[in-house]
């Protein structure tokens, strides 16, 4: 099994508030790739918050999933709050599969689809990619969660195995739009015009 690690514990400086509660689809971002990440069935469900977890909490309720809430994190970067996510990863689970909050278009198939070319390659990596751009959703093996472990503060750890494991590499593309994150209010009224909403939430 490979756990599906959420990383919700961003600052949202760009948003300007909080954006795991902002809806979309009449869902928060935070709930909608929660439950992506629990309908895939892969694994067990790890989310990780940081100084916005008192308001996120609620959006996960009754989602199958261990919550690791530190406010630090918020400050320390993607690399910290990967780390706190694969120390709660069950040690029966052969890996994980990385997914940001942010990014609210990603589904259970989409999951799914790196566990499928993990178990057909035995490749240790597994991205998914967009064009020409590679982003999460991305699976790692067991195997190299030490070096992702070991990234310290800041963010990059994710992109860099990428590069210097490039090798051992394999990649899923996406369907066109899916992997579009949220940054700022431009982003997901964008987003929201695709489903046909308005207004902002």
């Amino acid at each position: 099994m490979f756990a599906p690690i959420v990383l919700a514990a961003g600052g949202s400086s760009r948003m300007g508030r909080s954006k795991l509660v902002l809806e979309l689809g009449g869902v928060s971002l935070l709930r909608r790739v929660a439950r992506a990440a629990a309908d895939a069935a892969v694994g067990p469900v790890v989310v990780v918050l940081g100084d916005a977890a008192e308001r996120a909490r609620p959006e996960l309720e009754g989602l199958p999933c261990t919550i690791v809430a530190d406010p630090a994190l918020t400050s320390r970067g993607m690399n910290a709050s990967l780390a706190a996510g694969l120390a709660a990863v069950p040690a029966l689970a052969a890996g994980a599969v990385v997914l940001l909050a942010d990014m609210p278009l990603v589904d259970a198939a989409a999951i799914r689809a790196l566990v499928v070319r993990h178990r057909a390659s035995g490749a240790p990596l597994v991205a998914t990619r967009d064009g020409d751009a590679l982003a999460p959703p991305v699976l790692y093996h067991r195997a190299l969660f030490a070096e992702l472990a070991a990234g310290g503060e800041g963010d990059g750890i994710g992109r860099a195995l990428l590069r210097r494991h490039a090798d051992r590499l394999q990649v899923v593309d996406a369907p066109a739009g899916t992997l579009a994150d949220v940054d700022g209010p431009a982003d997901l009224e964008r987003l929201r015009a695709r489903l046909g909403e308005g207004g902002t939430r």
